[in-house]
C-alpha cells in the first residue's frame, strides 16, 4: 500500500469512532444520525460544485449507488439501535468486523477455502468479541438483541464497502456520495419509523435542527472520514488492505468509550479489541 493511501485510511479510522460517540451522546440517536447524513449530503454537493465535478456522471454507476445506499440504510439503522441500547466500546468493534463477514460469504456461497492462519484469525475475532461483552456475573449473550443489531451493522458495512470501492474507479467521491445520500435519507426515515414506531415522526427525526453547531461538527467529522476512505480507493487502495488498516478504529473506539463516555471495563475491553482487530487483519491478509 502506498504511504499516501495508508495515511488517509488511518486518518479516516481515527475520525470514525469519534462521530459514533457524538451520535451516542445525542438525546435521540436516530435524529442525530439523520442530521449528520443531511450534512454529508450538503457537503458532498458543495464539494462537487466547487471542483466542477459532473453530478450526472453517477448515472454510469447507478446500480452501485443503489447498493451502497441499501447497505448504508441497513448500517445506519443497525448502528443507532446498537448505540441506543449498548456501550460504544462493546459493540463498535463488532460492527467494524466487516472483513470477517466478507470472508464468511466467500466460504458459504462461493466455495472458497482458507488455510490455518485464517482460522486462527477467526478464533481471535470470536474470543475478542466474547470478552468485549463479558461482564462478571452476567450470562453469555446477555443482550442478544443488541448483539443482533451489531452483527447486522457489521454485514451491511461489508456490502457498501465493496460497492464503494468499485464505484471509485469510475466517478469522483463527492458525486457518488451525494447521490448515495439522496437515496439514503428517505429510505432511512421509513425504516426507522418502522423499527421505532409511529412516535418517531418527522418532528422527532428533525430534532437535530435545534443543535446546528453540534450537527454541523458531527457531519464534518463523518464527511471527512467517509471521503478519506473513498479517496483511498480512488488512489488505488485495494479493498482487503484498506479494510485491514481501518481496524485501527477499533481500539480507538474503546478508548473513547472508556475515557470520554465513562463506560466500564476499559482494560479488558481494550485488550479484547486489540485481539479482535489483530484477528481481522490476519483474516484479510492471509485469506
Amino acid at each position: 500500500m502506498e504511504p499516501s493511501v495508508a495515511a488517509v485510511v488511518l486518518l479516516s479510522a481515527a475520525l470514525h469512532p469519534l462521530w459514533n460517540a457524538l451520535i451516542k451522546r445525542g438525546q435521540v440517536p436516530e435524529a442525530s444520525f439523520m442530521g449528520m447524513m443531511v450534512m454529508i449530503a450538503l457537503l458532498s454537493l458543495a464539494t462537487a460544485v466547487v471542483i466542477g465535478a459532473d453530478l450526472m456522471a453517477a448515472g454510469k454507476v447507478w446500480h452501485l449507488v443503489l447498493i451502497s445506499a441499501f447497505g448504508l440504510v441497513l448500517y445506519g439503522s443497525a448502528l443507532v439501535m446498537t448505540l441506543r441500547r449498548g456501550d460504544l466500546s462493546a459493540y463498535y468493534p463488532i460492527i467494524r468486523s466487516s472483513p470477517v463477514f466478507i470472508v464468511l460469504v466467500s466460504v458459504l456461497f462461493f466455495g472458497q477455502t482458507y488455510a490455518a492462519p485464517v482460522l486462527l484469525g477467526f478464533a481471535m475475532v470470536i474470543v475478542g468479541a466474547f470478552f468485549l461483552q463479558y461482564r462478571p456475573g452476567s450470562r453469555l449473550l446477555d443482550d442478544p438483541r443488541t448483539l443482533a443489531y451489531a452483527l447486522l451493522g457489521m454485514s451491511s458495512t461489508g456490502i457498501y464497502t465493496i460497492s464503494d470501492a468499485f464505484a471509485m474507479q469510475v466517478v469522483e467521491p463527492p458525486v457518488f456520495l451525494f447521490w448515495v445520500m439522496v437515496m439514503f435519507i428517505p429510505a432511512y426515515m421509513a425504516v426507522m419509523r418502522a423499527i421505532a414506531g409511529p412516535h418517531l415522526g418527522w418532528r422527532v427525526l428533525s430534532g437535530w435542527v435545534h443543535t446546528p453547531w453540534r450537527t454541523a461538527g458531527t457531519g464534518l467529522i463523518a464527511y471527512g472520514s467517509y471521503s478519506l476512505i473513498l479517496i483511498g480507493f480512488t488512489w488505488g487502495g485495494e479493498v482487503a488492505a484498506v479494510s485491514s488498516l481501518r481496524q485501527a478504529s477499533i481500539p480507538i473506539s474503546v478508548l473513547i468509550g472508556g475515557l470520554w463516555l465513562k463506560e466500564a471495563g476499559l482494560a479488558l475491553r481494550l485488550a479484547a479489541s486489540l485481539m479482535l482487530a489483530a484477528g481481522i487483519v490476519i483474516v484479510v491478509l492471509a485469506g
